[in-house]
């Protein structure tokens, strides 16, 4: 059986690299027919840094995905195996949980999981105890309920396709559904307490691309929780709470508080837009990579000058580690860049050894098959991962072109989407020839290609 498996992997690539032959060196596909298989998008990133236009990119030829893909596909939904005792209102999502169920697709998950699937199945659980909190007045579950809730809510996202293992994924667990340390829960106690009017006004939506930086409502969530964490303090000398002596972990316990009563007054997509816009916020902010010892790149590079050949060496066996860990989104993959730039600095690497080693920030991100024209970063606000019944499953990727990693500066920290003069490689052109297949800077990429980079993994 495994033989077998191992032997239509093979024909799989073989096809996929006929294929990408194919359309990169001849016609051997029409326009029409080729803008009937691929689904492209155009948006433009506006989170991205200033950016400083060198030169024009090589186009990448997208990969094609064989037909049909029925092995791939969510087609065998089975029916869930419910506790009978969770209480929460599952109907009322059911639309963001199908999405969930994609976002978080079984062989996918742990690849897409800090960038797309984790703040997508961290948002679709407050907005359904939000939602629930209608009927019910509160806006947390004991946490026996909780138990019977979390495995209620695994079972039914099982049943659409999603992986087995969210929970330990994305590290959330039933003491997510309840209030933690925070003693506010009921909403009638909620809204006696906190501004309702100016947390609706701030945060009923947001601004996608300025939220980041101004945190308009992230200072009004943060208002509101030590309002409510405030509750269990004994009131001062002039009789008023003292929200500084309340510990982190309480203001923060109360923010899920917060945001589950805003989830209840917002419908399930608006409430999702927000959560996820509030999520980009802090996943951007950071390199999610575990960065392994520098000390070999430092030893291969410490002669860089006469010997590029070994320092080179060095970094791609480096950043081959890197490439088997998850995707990034574009602004993750700069942090990376800064990240390690850093770490080779503090070792005596001065020397720019991206531009001397051609380490782009594609070759952060996952890779298919160690292709690195098949390299995804997804935009600095990912969008959900689609379905349909022909294609499969498909994602966004964003700067498709090899984009050089950008060596960091010893003045300055990694480039932040906040700061507009940092200047960063220009971002990819359209592939010549391709008109109207793809755009500027965003390419589909087929479940097909995810499929591969699991598969060469397993074997």
């Amino acid at each position: 059986m495994r033989e077998n498996k191992a032997q239509m992997l093979n024909l799989k690539l073989i096809f996929l690299f006929l294929l990408l032959f194919c359309l990169k060196y001849s016609n051997c596909s029409s326009p029409n027919n080729m803008q009937n298989s691929l689904r492209f998008h155009k948006k433009v990133d506006n989170l991205l840094p200033e950016i400083s236009p060198i030169g024009q990119p090589q186009p990448l030829y997208p990969l094609l995905a064989p037909s049909p893909l029925s092995p791939f596909t969510i087609t065998n939904n089975t029916a869930p195996k419910l506790s009978g005792f969770c209480t929460l209102d599952f109907d009322a999502i059911d639309t963001m949980m199908s999405t969930t169920a994609i976002d978080c697709f079984t062989v996918f998950a742990p690849y897409l999981a800090n960038v797309v699937c984790c703040p997508q199945f961290e948002a679709t659980l407050i907005v359904l105890i939000g939602q629930s909190s209608k009927k019910s007045n509160h806006l947390a579950l004991n946490s026996t309920l909780a138990k019977h809730c979390i495995s209620d809510f695994d079972q039914i996202l099982m049943g659409q396709g999603a992986n087995n293992s969210l929970q330990h994924i994305c590290s959330i667990d039933a003491s997510n559904l309840t209030e933690g340390s925070c003693p506010v829960i009921d909403v009638d106690g909620f809204e006696k307490m906190v501004n309702t009017s100016k947390l609706l006004a701030n945060c009923g939506k947001i601004d996608l691309v300025n939220e980041c930086c101004q945190e308009t409502c992230q200072n009004t969530i943060s208002e509101a929780a030590k309002e409510i964490a405030s509750v269990s303090y004994e009131l001062d000398a002039m009789g008023l709470r003292r929200p500084s002596d309340i510990s982190a972990k309480v203001i923060n316990d109360c923010k899920s508080i917060v945001l589950r009563w805003l989830a209840s007054k917002l419908e399930p997509s608006g409430a999702k837009e927000v959560l996820r816009g509030l999520a980009n916020c802090n996943l951007n902010k950071v390199c999610p990579l575990v960065l392994p010892n520098v000390g070999p790149v430092a030893r291969g590079c410490k002669d860089v000058i006469s010997n590029q050949t070994s320092c080179c060496s060095s970094m791609e066996s480096y950043v081959s580690h890197l490439q088997k860990q998850s995707f990034l989104t574009n602004l993750q993959a700069l942090n990376c860049a800064a990240s390690l730039g850093k770490k080779l600095q503090k070792e005596n690497i001065t020397n720019n050894v991206y531009n001397l080693c051609h380490i782009t920030l594609q070759d952060f991100s996952l890779q298919a098959n160690g292709m690195q024209e098949s390299g995804c970063l997804l935009p600095s606000l990912p969008s959900d991962a689609t379905f349909d019944t022909s294609s499969g499953v498909s994602f966004l990727c964003d700067l498709n072109d090899h984009i050089p990693a950008p060596w960091p500066s010893l003045s300055h920290l990694a480039p932040s989407s906040c700061n507009k003069s940092v200047r960063i490689p220009a971002l990819p052109a359209a592939a010549s020839g391709q008109r109207g297949l793809y755009s500027h800077h965003d390419v589909m990429f087929l479940l097909v290609f995810v499929m591969t980079i699991v598969l060469v993994t397993i074997y």
